[in-house]
């Protein structure tokens, strides 16, 4: 179906409306020629003539099996799209008064989150009278922020929405392993003196 909604996007041949056109390939210069002559040159590559640029002036053409030009474009497309990595968002909640071992726990689900490139939405729920400990609330997310600088750089600040207070955080773009420092080669005589290490 999709190389259906492809093939009503480009005219081709005698469904192109422009006395004259550009013709641009591969193999030739870009040149303007008459709309006859350009269709007889596709007719005698046993080729179609493809209007890709209709609103150009004149229009661009390229010589090309039109088969074959619809499959480059939807392979273009798979790539494109393959390229758009969804990136979803985690949430974690936090009380205002979270103790340690919750905290901890919570942190190391955002680490692993982080790690698999999701972003990470953390809050505070305020509950009725809790809301007199936002403060707490706001030093708790900076701490929490704090602790994955090594994971995540942080899109947003904590801010108050209605009664929860939110940080949002980015995975870091990871960057490529740094090779340990070689040390320099030794020479064959010298790497002969060297003691073996013993095994373990």
């Amino acid at each position: 179906m999709k190389n259906d909604t492809l093939k009503g996007q480009y005219r081709i041949n005698e469904q192109i409306r422009a006395k004259e056109v550009r013709i641009v390939g591969d193999d030739s210069e870009p040149k303007v020629y008459p709309i006859f002559q350009a269709l007889k040159m596709a007719e005698e590559k046993e080729l179609d003539l493809v209007e890709i640029s209709p609103n150009a002036q004149p229009p661009v053409c390229r010589i090309i099996d039109y088969s074959k030009f619809l499959y480059q474009l939807k392979k273009r497309q798979k790539e494109q799209k393959a390229k758009q990595v969804k990136v979803n968002v985690k949430e974690i909640r936090f009380g205002p008064q979270t103790d340690d071992h919750d905290y901890n726990f919570k942190l190391k689900h955002a680490k692993g989150f982080l790690e698999d490139g999701d972003k990470v939405k953390a809050y505070v729920f305020f509950k009725g009278r809790s809301i007199l400990f936002k403060e707490q609330g706001e030093v708790l997310l900076l701490r929490f922020a704090n602790d994955l600088e090594d994971y995540a750089k942080v899109d947003q600040m904590p801010i108050l929405e209605g009664k929860r207070m939110t940080i949002q955080l980015s995975p870091k773009k990871k960057e490529a392993p740094k090779k340990p420092m070689s040390p320099k080669p030794v020479a064959p005589a010298q790497k002969a003196e060297q003691p073996e290490e013993e095994e373990e």
